[in-house]
């Protein structure tokens, strides 16, 4: 039985994370070939999008690409003033 799109980006998250990191990269791990391939050519970006807004996933912007993470392993989203005081470690 085919995995529907929700179970296979949970389980693609889980499996090609590598070392401490929680998240994956879109494109560097090989997520969105993979995902082309197991759904027929279907687009990942919009079915990832989809499932971030609907909460079942968190995407966090990257360089040539996206990181997707589990919701309950997302870094916490800061604002530029909040970042910017934790590196001042005020």
């Amino acid at each position: 039985m085919k995995l529907t799109h929700e179970e296979f980006v949970k389980k693609a998250i889980i499996s090609l994370r590598t070392g401490d990191y929680k998240g994956i990269h879109s494109v560097y791990s090989g997520f969105n070939d993979a995902f082309k391939k197991y759904f027929e050519g279907e687009d990942p970006v919009k079915v990832t999008n989809q499932l971030a807004e609907e909460g079942k996933i968190v995407l966090r912007p990257a360089k040539g690409g996206m990181m997707i993470y589990l919701p309950e392993d997302a870094p916490q989203k800061m604002t530029k003033g909040e970042d910017a005081l934790k590196k001042m470690g005020l």
